[in-house]
């Protein structure tokens, strides 16, 4: 028998949502005072896994047990009662209150029943902080704290419930290699005192050395649970992403162009003394699809959104067709010819009350302008229809609101929101996210169509098979920095995923547009 008892089991285990089944009749065991590294692609199936641990989801089918008898969590409180922790990925923190107030909300110290006793919150928060290794006031607001030491704030949140299973999403993400450390020795402490931890992290390297067992996920099923003993990172990668490569050959083939896009050194500091993008320089050409793929958390994001001139404060040159753009500014950026489609496009590309024709011309509204003081409604009319032609567009009026359509044709009003400008080079963050397969066909389709037209595009992903299936070249980012760089013909997934999970800066720069392959 094992020196780690099972504590918790999935056992056949299903999650279906309309449209997919997340889970697939996973059985899994959580062994007590020890670390259960959970690993897969981003989609696999790990955060519904832990969903439903910690009461946040309910298995379609299957069943939970604890201590072999048969649990169903309808909340996290419930879940909590019965000593499950969760520190999610996202903090979960409010930047008003202090941090003895975020750590015991909900479950306050109280005199009697009624009153809240503060000194003894202050006191615990100061108990907890000291276990922590860190010197952090417990009368702080949350909101003044470095990202970094919200994440301790959180971990003391777990701590102060006494969990016995303590699920830990990405817990190093946003922490310096100090914090690590420390981070760490509290695991070592925990386990020791019997708490059955779940780890979940893209960095490999890490998994191996805090890990006693590791599950692997991939497309909602485990293809590969064990002892950690014995394991090393090629092991992980093949049951992560299967024993075979594939190969996605490109529908258009064309010559590229010179070089449209330069960006050199740039940098985003993260507010904790670190950069989230740290000294990243690449040049795209005219006609080429340049994916960026990483995990979440590699900056790939607020690279693009650095490009596009959102942070005032970043350092770092942008150059379009030659000409240095000045300092960090949209309107400009986007007059020089970039455009942007963000990540998240019901929050950042639409505005949701508006028509479908309004949004499509937010960004080019100068264009359609008579002598800089009338809108020319017809002109925009017919710029709609021929956008909505062109893009296939499935609307009954332009004049519908753009809430109404499905999360597919959103997607095409924010591209043709964006080609409304005229760019030379688009920037696309994960154009593929929320909408089904016919739609993402459709989107890959235009982006294939549109390199061919000569226009240069920066995509970025966390899909192996999208990066693979559409560029033609392929800059690997972790922790801020271009940890790998490949031609399309040199690109494989193990490839990929291994550099995405590097945690240093490359052995070499990234190549110049001398070095390119065509």
């Amino acid at each position: 028998m094992s020196r780690h008892p099972i504590g918790l089991s999935i056992r056949e285990g299903t999650k279906v949502y309309p449209g997919t089944i997340a889970l697939k009749e996973v059985s899994f065991d959580l062994r007590m005072g020890a670390v259960n590294v959970l690993v897969g692609e981003n989609g696999a199936g790990k955060s519904t896994m832990m969903k439903v641990i910690s009461g946040v989801e309910q298995l379609t089918s299957g069943r939970v047990e604890m201590d072999g008898i048969e649990v169903r969590f309808s909340s996290t409180d419930e879940a909590e009662r019965h000593g499950i922790g969760i520190v999610f990925q996202e903090l979960n923190l409010f930047p008003n209150m202090t941090v003895a107030e975020n750590i015991f909300i909900a479950h306050e110290k109280t005199r009697f029943g009624v009153d809240i006793d503060a000194a003894e919150q202050r006191r615990q928060t100061r108990e907890l902080m000291r276990r922590l290794e860190h010197d952090i006031d417990p009368d702080t607001p949350v909101g003044e704290l470095k990202v970094g030491q919200q994440q301790i704030v959180e971990i003391a949140k777990s701590l102060a419930r006494n969990a016995r299973i303590l699920i830990l999403d990405e817990p190093t993400s946003a922490l310096s290699a100090t914090e690590v450390e420390i981070l760490f020795r509290v695991i070592e402490e925990l386990k020791a005192d019997g708490v059955g931890i779940v780890y979940i992290s893209h960095r490999l390297e890490e998994l191996i050395r805090v890990g006693d067992y590791i599950t692997v996920l991939r497309d909602g099923a485990i293809t590969g649970a064990r002892s950690m003993d014995g394991v090393d990172i090629p092991w992980i990668v093949r049951n992560m992403i299967g024993e075979n490569s594939k190969d996605f050959p490109k529908d258009i083939d064309h010559p590229f162009g010179g070089v449209v896009l330069e960006v050199k050194n740039m940098r985003l500091a993260d507010g904790a003394g670190g950069f989230v993008v740290d000294d990243v320089s690449f040049a795209l050409r005219k006609g080429e699809i340049l994916g960026i793929y990483g995990l979440m958390g590699a900056g790939r994001t607020e690279l693009v959104e650095a490009i596009i001139g959102r942070y005032p404060y970043a350092a770092g040159a942008v150059e379009i067709d030659g000409e240095k753009l000045g300092h960090p500014d949209v309107s400009e950026r986007i007059s020089k010819g970039l455009a942007l489609i963000p990540e998240d496009r019901k929050q950042d590309g639409l505005v949701q009350d508006l028509s479908i024709r309004e949004n499509m011309t937010l960004s080019s509204l100068s264009e359609m302008t008579k002598a800089r003081i009338h809108m020319d409604l017809g002109a925009e009319k017919l710029r709609v229809a021929d956008f909505v032609k062109r893009m296939v567009i499935k609307i009954a009026s332009p004049e519908h609101t753009v809430a109404s359509l499905s999360g597919g044709n959103q997607q095409k009003v924010v591209i043709s929101k964006a080609l409304m400008t005229s760019p030379k080079v688009l920037l696309m963050d994960e154009p593929s996210r929320g909408i089904d397969i016919g739609a993402k066909a459709e989107v890959f389709r235009v982006m294939r169509s549109l390199a061919a037209e000569g226009l240069g595009i920066v995509f970025v992903t966390s899909d192996l098979e999208e990066v693979l299936g559409l560029s033609d070249r392929i800059l690997v980012m972790s922790n801020g920095q271009i940890t790998g760089e490949f031609t399309r013909e040199e690109a494989t997934e193990t490839a990929l995923v291994t550099a995405s999970a590097k945690g240093h800066a490359p052995d070499h720069a990234p190549q110049d547009d001398r070095d390119m392959h065509p």
